[in-house]
């Protein structure tokens, strides 16, 4: 179902993935999303499968996990209030990257691909402005991995 909130308005301007957008364009993205409710270890997305949208938690706590070579789930990250997820198959068209499991009753919002695409269609600059911070955050992403490569290995290097 769509939705459509002051509150919500509120907290998804709040977010990352919403910063920056005027009145309008979030209007417009706001009556894009769908809400997505999952239970305590319901699996939100699969590591591997088809993916054409992306999550911003709006409530609940989930946990993001890759599968080792030894076939056991490793824990990358967690998820909360104001987090987005999901977006890296909207830029590259690759299955999904990871497992994302609800660690609690969790309320997600859900962006589609083809609903992005209307975006641009429709708002060019509000379309600018989400791929802009959908790319802020994943530089974030990638500066947090770097750091924790140079830990493990200098952690690796000291043994």
């Amino acid at each position: 179902m769509a939705v459509s909130s002051p509150d919500l308005k509120a907290f998804l301007l709040a977010t990352p993935f919403f910063g920056g957008l005027s009145d309008a364009s979030l209007d417009l993205l706001i009556s894009m999303l769908v809400e997505r409710c999952f239970d305590v270890g319901a699996t939100v997305v699969a590591e591997g499968e088809p993916g054409r949208s992306m999550f911003v938690v709006h409530s609940g706590e989930l946990m993001v996990s890759k599968l080792g070579d030894s076939g056991r789930a490793i824990r990358m990250a967690g998820l909360e209030p104001g987090d987005f997820f999901g977006e890296m198959t909207l830029i590259e068209m690759q299955n999904r990257s990871a497992t994302v499991v609800a660690e609690s009753p969790t309320v997600l919002y859900e962006l589609t691909a083809q609903k992005l695409y209307a975006c641009y269609k429709a708002d060019i600059h509000a379309y600018v402005m989400v791929m802009q911070n959908i790319n802020r955050e994943l530089c974030r992403r990638l500066r947090r991995a770097d750091n924790r490569i140079a830990e493990l290995q200098m952690l690796h290097a000291s043994r």
